[in-house]
């Protein structure tokens, strides 16, 4: 499947455990390269599915240098939609604490943005899933944070992990997508290059 990539060293610019799970998964042969201090911010006028592709992109650009003519690079990030707000990666426990209990009893959305950058072309796109929780206890959210230490996800959370489990009531979209990487609209993507 997707000998078309045949031609490519694919390089996944991401040092996230879920992303090379996902990406494992579709069987293809990569490896991970990752540049430290690519910022990941974005101007303050873009919203919703725009920040996430911006952002990818932001990244893939910092590739651009280096890149060899063989090399696909793809790059993601994650973000969580709560309100018309984004929700990163927490600061602290407390940071985590209230952003599951902002997320408690609604629906918000997880907004992946990925791009794919050779030497010749670049190719973005955005997937979004809707998240439901169920209304979390006190309890619940910090059992959750002290144990699982969410401080690396967008939202604070893993859907992967025991709040997703006990919390998440509902999705629509891709579950992948939560996890952080779209696969099967990856998987569409790259067989189109």
């Amino acid at each position: 499947m997707l000998e078309n990539l045949n031609k490519y060293r694919i390089i996944l610019a991401s040092n996230s455990p879920r992303r090379k799970e996902l990406l494992s998964g579709l069987g293809l042969n990569y490896e991970v390269k990752t540049l430290p201090g690519i910022e990941e911010t974005y101007p303050d006028t873009l919203t919703g599915e725009e920040i996430p592709l911006y952002i990818a992109r932001e990244k893939a650009a910092a590739y651009r240098e280096c890149m060899q003519p063989d090399e696909l690079i793809i790059t993601a990030d994650t973000i969580v939609w709560l309100d018309g707000t984004v929700m990163g990666k927490p600061t602290d426990e407390e940071d985590a604490c209230r952003m599951l209990r902002a997320l408690s009893g609604k629906t918000h959305q997880v907004i992946t943005g990925v791009c794919l950058t050779t030497q010749e072309f670049q190719r973005g796109f955005s997937t979004v899933s809707d998240v439901t929780f169920a209304t979390l206890t006190d309890e619940e959210i910090r059992y959750y944070v002290q144990h699982y230490r969410p401080m690396d996800k967008a939202g604070s959370y893993g859907i992967q992990e025991w709040i997703g489990f006990v919390g998440v009531e509902r999705i629509s979209g891709s579950y992948f997508n939560v996890m952080g990487l779209p696969v099967q609209r990856l998987y569409k993507e790259l067989g189109k290059l």
